[in-house]
């Protein structure tokens, strides 16, 4: 038996200025903030799950993924709506998909990478 099998879990991220966080995931993401009580800590509803943004002398140090989002059939739209806040998306080398406008096409899975204010990997994709 594996305990953690109907667990919920959550994304967590680091980051150096809680307030610019705040605007970047309230305004440019337009997530909705769940809770805020612990001092310096952003929780985030998004999905099934949240996102919990706390401050750290780490922060911006992942160099992979942090955060993942299936956007389905939503995702040309809400790339577009990022896109139109200012968010700059990332061109990385990959074999086997077609890039353009920030957008990458594996065979008709789309996929875009951008980073949050302090360098935090974000991807969005259409599953």
């Amino acid at each position: 038996m594996n305990a953690l099998n109907d667990k919920s879990s959550s994304a967590i991220l680091a980051v150096s200025d809680i307030d610019r966080a705040r605007r970047f995931y309230s305004d440019v993401l337009e997530l909705e903030l769940n809770d805020e009580g612990m001092e310096g800590v952003l929780v985030y509803k998004t999905g099934a799950t949240h996102l919990v943004v706390y401050p750290s002398e780490f922060a911006g140090t992942n160099k992979a993924n942090a955060v993942v989002w299936d956007c389905g059939q939503e995702f040309n739209a809400i790339v577009a709506d990022l896109r139109a806040k200012g968010v700059t998306f990332e061109r990385y080398e990959m074999e086997g998909a077609s890039y353009k406008d920030g957008v990458y096409d594996a065979n008709g899975f789309k996929m875009v990478w951008f980073k949050d204010p302090d360098g935090n990997i974000l991807h969005l994709n259409s599953a």
